[in-house]
């Protein structure tokens, strides 16, 4: 009975507000920091010196804007609900960049003297309960080369000190990029030909992305089989960020290599060469390294210990309901609640990535699955096309995803040698981002200069499987 109402209560979940539990995106003034978080009643969120509580984002929508005020108990965030009147200003403040190409600030001498107001004015308007913006408008008040500048710089000059003073924080619906491009992604999803009620084979090296992805296309229906070389599987803990429902979690499985060539071929065969086979340990450093690097940048904030003890046990199926976030940086502090709502756990009753079961390991031996992707930087391409292939259905597209070219015109070459697919083709995924602005449309300063190497094609019969 209990069990019943659980998943009620989850297929009712509005999928358009927060709740207690669910993973949300935190945009820091305007995508100067990302950060992933759980909302719980005592998960927190540091803002420079400020710490802030993250109970006032549960039960609002996605898309919700709040800014840190200062309060008698410390700073908090308090939502901003949008009025009429901004689209107005906006509307003026484009029509003076228009009219006001006069200016420019070749007058301007940046000597640190034009500010009127010092550091203790500043703290002395905070003591007595001077809101983030009233603090801004004042410094502009008191600015002697506020009005001499152009309304770019002048709204250059007011960002910063907005971001400075009054923070924002844009609670976004939660999407992860780890290894893959956006775009990159995208094109995998697309070459694949990943529909709803599609059995999609996924060899995801990841950390779930793609997994996670996969299912999000699916929609509750079909079934993503994420396979994985020798006895440990792949920790796919981006999964949980997605916040799916326990029906499309129980549409998550795991399968290994062994059982599915067992299964293919009525006896347990050997998947790679010894010295094919990868070896464990130097993959972690490599995943390591990465998440160091990623980490270091801010775009990471899963604890690295997590995994190790994830890979260090290799009969344990990553849960979905445990969640170490590092702290490091400053970024965000979560401590563990210790109550948990009803609602928390209907969703940790379904875990994703449980083992497949051996009717569903016959069907696909006897149907085949409607599509492979395979995301694999610390594996040869060709080594692991050529174990997955034969459980892919005739006609069906594939698709391989690569940081280097080499592998994938390696594995292009044996498969057209081998005469087992057709349309092979290797793309290399461009995106350019561009700021759009009046009168100041450019690329950005800085973007992603790489997003990897596709290997897509379709596979055929070939004469012996006839």
């Amino acid at each position: 009975m209990s069990l019943n109402k659980n998943l009620e209560d989850d297929s009712n979940q509005n999928p358009r507000v927060t709740w207690e539990g669910c993973s949300v995106l935190l945009d820091v003034n305007d995508g100067d920091r990302l950060v992933f978080a759980r909302l719980t009643a005592a998960s927190t969120l540091s803002i420079g010196n400020k710490k802030c509580s993250l109970q006032p984002l549960i039960g609002c929508p996605f898309g919700s804007l709040f800014q840190v005020e200062n309060g008698k108990d410390g700073p908090y965030l308090s939502r901003i609900l949008p009025t009429t009147t901004e689209g107005d200003n906006v509307q003026k403040k484009v029509y003076c960049q228009i009219e006001d190409e006069s200016k420019d600030n070749r007058a301007l001498v940046d000597n640190n003297t034009a500010q009127n107001l010092t550091g203790e004015d500043i703290d002395a308007m905070r003591r007595q309960g001077a809101t983030g913006d009233e603090i801004v408008q004042a410094l502009i008040a008191n600015s002697a080369t506020f009005e001499k500048k152009t309304s770019f710089s002048q709204e250059k000059y007011r960002l910063k000190k907005q971001k400075k003073y009054a923070p924002k924080v844009l609670l976004r619906r939660p999407f992860t990029r780890r290894y893959l491009r956006v775009d990159t992604l995208s094109l995998l999803l697309s070459m694949g030909n990943v529909s709803p009620h599609s059995d999609v084979l996924v060899l995801d090296m990841v950390g779930g992305i793609l997994t996670g992805a996969v299912a999000e296309r699916l929609g509750g229906t079909g079934i993503v089989c994420n396979v994985y070389l020798g006895v440990t599987p792949y920790p796919i803990d981006i999964v949980r960020m997605f916040n799916f429902s326990s029906e499309t979690c129980r549409r998550i499985v795991r399968c290994a290599l062994t059982d599915l060539c067992s299964s293919h071929n009525g006896t347990l065969v050997q998947i790679c060469q010894p010295e094919e086979v990868c070896n464990f340990e130097s993959q972690s450093k490599v995943r390591n390294a990465w998440f160091r690097c990623l980490l270091s940048f801010g775009f990471l904030i899963i604890s690295l210990d997590h995994f190790v003890q994830e890979e260090k046990s290799p009969l344990c199926s990553i849960s979905m309901d445990e969640t170490v976030l590092s702290s490091e940086n400053g970024m965000l502090d979560l401590v563990p609640e210790p109550s948990i709502s009803p609602a928390a756990k209907a969703c940790k009753n379904t875990k994703a990535g449980e083992k497949a079961s051996q009717e569903a390991i016959k069907l696909w031996k006897e149907n085949g699955f409607s599509s492979l992707i395979i995301a694999a930087p610390d594996v040869d391409a060709w080594s692991i096309v050529k174990e997955l292939l034969p459980f892919l259905s005739f006609s069906a597209p594939f698709v391989i995803y690569h940081q280097y070219i080499q592998p994938l015109a390696t594995c292009m070459h044996n498969l057209q040698l081998g005469k087992m697919a057709v349309g092979l083709q290797i793309s290399e995924p461009w995106l350019r981002e561009y700021q759009v602005l009046p009168s100041r449309t450019h690329p950005l300063m800085q973007m992603s200069a790489f997003g990897g190497y596709i290997l897509s094609g379709t596979k055929i019969c070939i004469d012996d499987q006839r």
